[in-house]
């Protein structure tokens, strides 16, 4: 049985409130809160365990790594990668794509070549490309979604020609929340020769994952989504990929030997690994895994897709109300905007008063804003341990801004 009152119970700051009313906390899609257990892990790691990992011979050097490395094989088993080498720690999803983009993309395509993306990409997964576009001549081509938020997977597909090198695609789009058939994708374009990059920032939030199943090449996503600490993240890279691979930055850990003429790189997956890592963070990422994994990936789903069919049943009462992306089977993300002049910070301003945490803005997604002719929406993202209770709460709030700013 899936008990969200236990759960709640478990985040600590649930229970406080803002502006003297319970927090209703909806911004779960900018990062999420975290649980006790890796609040405390976090601590203990500080105040009991903490040392500088894989240099040391001492006792706590060793605990803190094999702590640390403890969680290549926890992402690997959330993945459902089939080798825990295949698994690169990072501080997040950005770090991530940017990874490939310096140490595969620009090794692999030359000017002309191209790279395919949606329109519904977070700027984590636009600019490494501009990057390329700017300093090799990297070509992007870019696929549009439909009236309801669909991105089609046979117009990624229809996109792909002779030059196409890459798609690199989202599979949850943060504004929409529009679920993207990656699989199929990765299936068409690996029968035209095609690598797939797949953005699992929200992905992996709200449904179970298995990169082996989808068969994409690139896999990132980002801890403090996943009710983790800021600052960790990962990347899966399949074996083949990373021996095209070079280091796109430089320093201890990533390498064997140094001397004045020459240098030794590290093994994969520690050659995409410079320098003291986030330790803590990335341990506190693994307490977060392993907590999502004891409750069941497809027990969140559930919950979160009966929250999402709540919210539409609730927003459809609303006619002043546009809800941006309705999507079949998407995830319980929501922006919208009221009819007339209304800013999104104006709404937002108003929900914060009621203790309803939403966020303003573009979302760092500029060319679906673009395509969908809006500079700003309210979002409201829902988690695991959001009730229908709290849609009430924002629905009686978002009235509240209706009445005030129509």
């Amino acid at each position: 049985m899936y008990d969200v009152h236990k759960i709640r119970s478990d985040f600590p700051i649930l229970s406080r409130e803002v502006n003297g009313k319970p927090l209703v906390y909806l911004d779960n899609g900018a990062s999420a809160q975290k649980p006790k257990v890796v609040i405390d892990a976090i601590t203990r790691a500080y105040s009991q365990e903490y040392a500088n990992v894989h240099r040391g011979l001492h006792f706590l050097s060793n605990l803190a790594t094999d702590r640390y490395e403890a969680v290549r094989g926890t992402i690997a088993k959330f993945l459902g990668a089939s080798d825990e080498n295949e698994i690169i720690l990072n501080s997040g999803t950005t770090e991530g794509i940017n990874t490939v983009a310096y140490g595969w993309a620009m090794q692999q395509l030359k000017a002309g070549d191209e790279i395919i993306l949606s329109v519904m990409e977070h700027h984590a997964n636009i600019v490494p490309w501009h990057f390329l576009r700017e300093r090799q001549g990297i070509v992007l081509k870019w696929v549009d979604v439909d009236g309801q938020g669909n991105l089609d997977p046979q117009a990624v597909i229809d996109a792909i020609g002779p030059k196409t090198k890459l798609i690199a695609i989202t599979q949850c789009s943060n504004v929409l929340g529009t679920m993207v058939d990656v699989k199929t994708i990765t299936q068409e374009a690996h029968e035209r020769g095609v690598a797939v990059l797949v953005d699992g920032s929200q992905g992996a939030v709200h449904a179970p994952v298995d990169v082996q199943d989808i068969g994409c090449d690139f896999y990132a996503i980002t801890g403090h989504k996943l009710y983790g600490p800021s600052g960790s993240g990962a990347i899966y890279i399949k074996k083949e990929r990373m021996a095209e691979m070079r280091p796109f930055m430089g320093g201890g850990d990533m390498i064997k030997e140094v001397s004045k003429d020459s240098v030794v790189y590290n093994d994969p997956p520690m050659m995409f690994e410079a320098g003291t890592p986030g330790i803590v963070q990335t341990i506190g990422f693994g307490t977060a895994l392993e907590y999502l994994m004891e409750i069941g990936m497809e027990n969140v789903a559930a919950h979160e897709a009966q929250l999402r069919d709540y919210a539409i049943a609730k927003f459809q009462g609303l006619n002043w109300l546009n809800i941006q992306g309705q999507a079949p089977g998407k995830a319980a993300i929501f922006s919208m905007t009221l009819q007339g002049a209304a800013h999104a910070h104006d709404i937002s301003t108003i929900l914060d008063k009621r203790g309803v945490a939403v966020r303003a803005g573009h979302h760092c997604a500029g060319p679906l804003m673009d395509h969908l002719g809006l500079s700003a929406t309210c979002r409201a993202s829902f988690a695991m341990y959001n009730t229908t209770e709290e849609i009430d709460i924002l629905v009686d709030a978002l009235e509240l801004a209706h009445e005030l700013l129509a």
